[in-house]
């Protein structure tokens, strides 16, 4: 009988013929619950994920002879990491698969922010053409900060290489990856040198509401920030108290705190209110790595990754 991998949500359907050349049995169950995951997951040797499905210690607790759990994306925020690894469940992303999606996506966002596009393509629909009033800046002339030297922020840097800009960059659980275009900096550095500020970590407890006061003061300079990773990163209740003061000059945000629209507190609507009103905000739906083709990528990433595990046969 050929193990069984369960899908829990809609990803590339490339993956399914790549997991069934290994010898998987794939179940591809997209509109699944969760009850239906608690019911059958017993069933898997493996089970694919993506945002709509928590992996918490419940549902991992269903998979007795669950030998690894799949992530279709990058962030394992949504899995009990620590209960996974004491089952001894082998826990896989693909942050490859969209790390040059959302590296452009960067470089859009800034791009955008500093020649202030948004603000005059808004005017010239109007009929306003202010050239001075829209002047921008050159990147090249700017100190891009990059928070978190992993996948998401290695491929910042490459495409910032071209620009002639110079490029630093802090992680604290990462060293030695100083390159021929990357300073490798302590964070007090960072703090002196930064124009720009790029967050590529993951949503951890020591993470989360990251950009707080202190964070904020300890800028030499004042900054424009950009967060494609993840919103609780960035609490907009600072980020709007700093945009006010100036201490923040523009923003680039791909997520947000709460991105479920029809689930807003009163104060995250406020707050969107508030930011909906800056011309020098910029904001896109969770889109950054969700490109067509890392949409492809990430299923490839995650049937060479499944293969490598060799459970097949076992």
């Amino acid at each position: 009988m050929k193990p069984k991998i369960l899908i829990t949500e809609s990803i590339h359907e490339c993956i399914i013929p790549m997991l069934e050349e290994i010898g998987y049995e794939v179940h591809y169950k997209p509109k699944i619950d969760r009850q239906g995951i608690l019911d059958t997951l017993n069933d898997y040797t493996g089970i694919i994920i993506r945002s709509k499905t928590p992996a918490d210690k419940e549902l991992i607790s269903a998979g007795n002879n669950l030998k690894f759990l799949a992530r279709s994306g990058a962030g394992m925020d949504q899995v009990d990491l620590e209960y996974a690894e004491s089952r001894n469940i082998t826990l896989l992303n693909a942050p490859e698969g969209n790390r040059d999606a959302v590296a452009e996506h960067v470089l859009g966002l800034i791009l955008n922010l500093i020649n202030k596009m948004r603000n005059a393509d808004i005017q010239v629909r109007m009929k306003i053409w202010d050239r001075e009033g829209n002047r921008g800046v050159e990147l090249m002339h700017r100190t891009f900060g990059i928070i978190g030297f992993g996948n998401m922020g290695e491929a910042v840097s490459k495409r910032l290489s071209g620009f002639g800009c110079k490029i630093i960059a802090y992680d604290k659980y990462k060293k030695g990856f100083a390159n021929e275009y990357v300073e490798e900096v302590t964070l007090e550095d960072f703090f002196e040198k930064a124009d720009i500020v790029s967050f590529h970590v993951p949503l951890t407890p020591e993470t989360k509401f990251y950009v707080n006061d202190e964070f904020i003061k300890s800028f030499k300079k004042n900054i424009i920030l950009l967060n494609t990773a993840r919103g609780e990163i960035l609490p907009l209740k600072t980020l709007i108290k700093y945009l006010k003061s100036g201490k923040i000059l523009a923003a680039g945000l791909d997520v947000l705190e709460n991105e479920k629209m029809g689930k807003l507190t009163q104060e995250q609507n406020h707050q969107l209110v508030e930011l909906f009103e800056m011309d020098n905000v910029l904001l896109t739906p969770h889109v950054g790595g969700w490109t067509v083709e890392s949409y492809i990528k990430i299923s490839q990433t995650l049937a060479k990754k499944i293969k490598d595990l060799k459970l097949v046969g076992e």
